[in-house]
C-alpha cells in the first residue's frame, strides 16, 4: 500500500473526532520513519507519541536486573503508557504532555511532545501495542487502528545494527545484541501481527 492510500485511511479515522492510530512492529522494522512520514503529510493536525518514551531508566532496569534485556516488554512502563493514551482520548481539548526517548543519552526526557486541541490524529508507534500480556492488554483497545509494518529482514537486521553503532555500541556488540535482546523481541512482537487492522510491507 502505498503513502498516498495509508495518508487517506488515517484521514478517514480523523473525520469526525480525534483519532489514536497505532503503527506496530519489530524492532528496526521502519515504525519510525513511517509514522514520521504520515504525519508530514497530514500536517499540523497530526502529532507522534513513541511508545520508547516509557523505557524504564537505566538505573532501575539495573535494579530489577534488567539492563541485558533493555527493549523487552517488562522493561517499560506499561501502565504509565496506557494511562496516557486514556488521558489522549479523554482530554481532546486540552494539551496533554508525553515523554520522549533520547536516543543519544538513552534516556526518556518528561513533558518533550505536546498533543495540543488541533491535534486530530495522533500516531503512536512501538513494538508491544498489540501483545496481550499483563500490563500491556489495554493498550490495543486505546487504539482506533494498529498497522503492523515488516521489512525485509536482512535490511530490517542491518539497519539496527548501524542504529545501535551510530549510538555509541561497537559493531560487534551491538551485532550481538541485535542477534540475542532485540532479536528475541522482534520474535514475540511478530507472533501478534495477526491481530493488526492493517500489515504494510515495507523495504
Amino acid at each position: 500500500m502505498d503513502i498516498e492510500s495509508l495518508v487517506e485511511r488515517a484521514r478517514a479515522l480523523m473525520a469526525t473526532n480525534r483519532a489514536v492510530l497505532g503503527i506496530c512492529g519489530a524492532p528496526g522494522a521502519g515504525k519510525s520513519t513511517l509514522a514520521a512520514r504520515l504525519a508530514a503529510q497530514i500536517g499540523d493536525t497530526a502529532v507522534v507519541i513513541p511508545m520508547d518514551g516509557f523505557h524504564l531508566h537505566d538505573d532501575e532496569l539495573a535494579r530489577l536486573g534488567l539492563a541485558e534485556r533493555k527493549g523487552a516488554p517488562e522493561t517499560f512502563d506499561a501502565a504509565g503508557y496506557a494511562a496516557l493514551l486514556v488521558r489522549v482520548r479523554a482530554d481532546a481539548g486540552l494539551t496533554v504532555y508525553a515523554p520522549e526517548f533520547d536516543r543519544t543519552r538513552e534516556i526518556s526526557v518528561a513533558g518533550a511532545i505536546a498533543v495540543r486541541p488541533e491535534h486530530r490524529l495522533v500516531i503512536t508507534e512501538g513494538n508491544y501495542l498489540l501483545y496481550g500480556a499483563s500490563g500491556w492488554s489495554q493498550v490495543h483497545s486505546l487504539l482506533d487502528e494498529v498497522w503492523f509494518v515488516e521489512s525485509v529482514e536482512s535490511k530490517r537486521v542491518e539497519r539496527l545494527v548501524a542504529r545501535h553503532v551510530a549510538h555509541g555500541k561497537p559493531p560487534d556488540r551491538a551485532h550481538r545484541w541485535t542477534m540475542s535482546s532485540d532479536q528475541a523481541n522482534a520474535d514475540l512482537v511478530n507472533r501478534t501481527k495477526v491481530e493488526a487492522d492493517l500489515v504494510i510491507h515495507l523495504e
